[in-house]
């Protein structure tokens, strides 16, 4: 797998709907591709299309331990919903507490270095794992997100991960989706309504005015241009 398969894809697939490349992709990667979701607006639009059309993509998420109450609450309401299983991924415990017992429950807001340690042990190292035995990821990542996306392809080579990377909502705007919840009667996370756009842990995340920076609510005490959690990209 490489560079050449993600091209070999985009121009493959570029006629085909959203549906239909999920359907492709579960035949071509089978029991080998994952969707990861955390519950956003954009993950909800993904899980309801896999869940609604019984495509067999694995879903799953991790649970970072700092989740906002309105997360958890969107979480049951899919199970529910839909009557699918959302296989979950913790961080390992042995890390959690060294790191809060050497630097307490708030070392991320001192620096980059200790925050983007905090991501690596809540986020990176369990999607290490999620990741391990897949070929194909589903992602909600759309362009308009943050500077680092807007020259992405529907199909990336991830190269950290070693993985193809499939982006199905990349080209939808934040209005878009919100149209396409309201429309599906899809469960969404009750902070989009109250100005947070991408929702992450909560001590981390907070709502942005109106004409900030898509990314301003997230790590919004840190230099615009190191706004990534490692998941997608430094």
């Amino acid at each position: 797998m490489s560079l050449e398969l993600a091209h070999s894809l985009n121009q493959r697939f570029q006629t085909l709907s959203d549906i239909e490349i999920l359907r492709e992709l579960a035949k071509l990667y089978v029991n080998k591709i994952v969707f990861t979701t955390s519950f956003g607006i954009e993950d909800q639009i993904i899980a309801h299309l896999i869940f609604s059309h019984r495509i067999g993509i694995k879903v799953a998420t991790i649970d970072t331990g700092r989740l906002f109450k309105e997360t958890y609450k969107t979480y049951v309401q899919t199970i529910e919903k839909y009557g699918e299983r959302i296989v979950c991924y913790f961080p390992d415990r042995d890390d959690v507490e060294k790191l809060v017992t050497e630097k307490g429950p708030q070392s991320f807001y001192d620096s980059i270095e200790n925050r983007r340690e905090c991501c690596n042990i809540r986020k990176v190292r369990p999607l290490n794992r999620l990741l391990q035995g897949m070929d194909c990821w589903v992602t909600g990542i759309r362009a308009d997100q943050s500077e680092n996306r807007t020259s992405m392809q529907l199909f990336i080579w991830d190269e950290k991960n070693l993985i193809l990377k499939y982006n199905p909502l990349l080209r939808w705007t934040f209005e878009e989706c919100k149209d396409f919840v309201n429309k599906h009667d899809i469960p969404y996370n009750p902070l989009h309504d109250k100005g947070f756009v991408s929702i992450g842990c909560e001590p981390c995340t907070r709502a942005i005015m109106p004409g900030e920076d898509f990314r301003a609510g997230r790590w919004w005490w840190e230099d615009k241009s190191k706004k990534e959690c490692g998941l997608h990209g430094q």
